[in-house]
C-alpha cells in the first residue's frame, strides 16, 4: 500500500517489535511490511533465534533496535554489551536501574565491540521504567516512594549523567525528558496506542500524534498493527493519521 509523502517519512519513526517465536515467523512478518525501516528484537526472538534474525534484518537493509533490558553486575553487563557491539545493531537497551557504574560499562564496552568488528557502535539507551507499571505497582510491589513521574526523571537523568545516548520512557514523560535531558538525547516509547487500537497490557498510553508532540523520536508500535487484519492497511492508516 503507497503512502502518502508525509505519511511515508513519519514511518522511519515507527519502530515495530518482532514479537514472535521463530525466526520463520519474524521472517514472514518483515516481508510482509516491506514498507517497515525500523524492526524491534526483544527477548523472546533473540532466544529462539539468536543473532541470525539480526542477520536477516540487515541483509534487508532495516535498522534494528535490540531491545534486551540487560541488567545484571557491571562485568556481565559489560561482556554483553562488548558481544551485542559486534552485531551493528542501532539501539540496545539496558536497565538504568543496573546503576551508574553497570551503564558506563556496557556504554564502553558496546563501543568496543563495535570497533572490534568495523560496526557503528549501537545507541545504547536506558528503560527507565516499564510502562506495564503504574503508580500503585510501584508503590506497593516495588516499594518506591516516588511517583512514575519522578523515578522516571531520576533514571533518565542517571542515563544521560552516565552517556548514554537516551532513554526508553513512557510517552506521559516524554516532554518532561526532553526539557530535562535536551534535544540530543533520545526518547523511543512504547505504550503508543492509534485511538482505534486496545491498550493490551500498557498501563500509560498515548496516541501516536500526542507522543510525537510530546517530544518522543521514536514510538514503538506493535499489536494495533502486527495483529490488525491487515497489518498493511493498519500502518497506513496509523501513518495518515501521523501526518494529520
Amino acid at each position: 500500500m503507497t503512502l502518502a509523502p508525509t505519511a511515508e517519512s513519519l514511518i522511519n519513526r515507527i519502530i515495530v517489535p518482532l514479537d514472535v517465536p521463530s525466526e520463520s515467523a519474524a521472517i514472514a512478518l518483515i516481508d510482509a511490511l516491506p514498507q517497515v525501516t525500523f524492526w524491534k528484537v526483544g527477548l523472546e526472538l533473540f532466544v529462539s533465534s539468536g543473532p541470525a534474525i539480526l542477520s536477516q534484518l540487515k541483509s534487508r537493509g532495516k535498522r534494528i533496535f535490540l531491545d534486551l533490558k540487560l541488567h545484571d553486575i557491571p562485568n556481565t553487563m559489560a561482556g554483553a554489551g562488548r558481544a551485542a557491539g559486534r552485531y551493528g545493531v542501532e539501539l540496545l537497551t539496558v536497565h538504568a536501574a543496573a546503576g551508574g557504574i553497570a551503564l558506563r560499562a556496557v556504554q564502553q564496552a558496546a563501543i568496543e565491540g563495535a570497533q572490534q568488528s568495523g560496526e557503528s557502535p549501537p545507541n545504547v539507551i536506558a528503560i527507565t521504567l516499564l510502562t506495564s507499571i503504574g503508580p500503585e505497582a510501584l508503590t506497593t510491589e516495588l516499594k518506591v516512594s516516588l511517583s512514575v513521574e519522578a523515578y522516571a526523571e531520576q533514571m533518565a537523568q542517571l542515563a544521560k549523567d552516565s552517556g548514554l545516548a537516551g532513554a526508553v520512557c513512557s510517552p506521559h514523560e516524554a516532554a518532561k525528558l526532553r526539557k530535562l535531558c535536551g534535544k540530543d538525547f533520545r526518547l523511543v516509547c512504547p505504550g503508543v496506542r492509534p485511538s482505534w487500537a486496545q491498550k493490551g497490557d500498557q498501563q500509560r498510553t498515548m496516541t501516536p500524534s500526542e507522543a510525537l508532540q510530546a517530544g518522543a523520536d521514536y514510538l514503538v508500535i506493535g499489536r494495533p498493527i502486527t495483529q490488525a487484519a491487515d497489518p498493511a492497511a493498519a500502518i497506513a492508516r496509523l501513518c495518515t493519521e501521523m501526518a494529520a
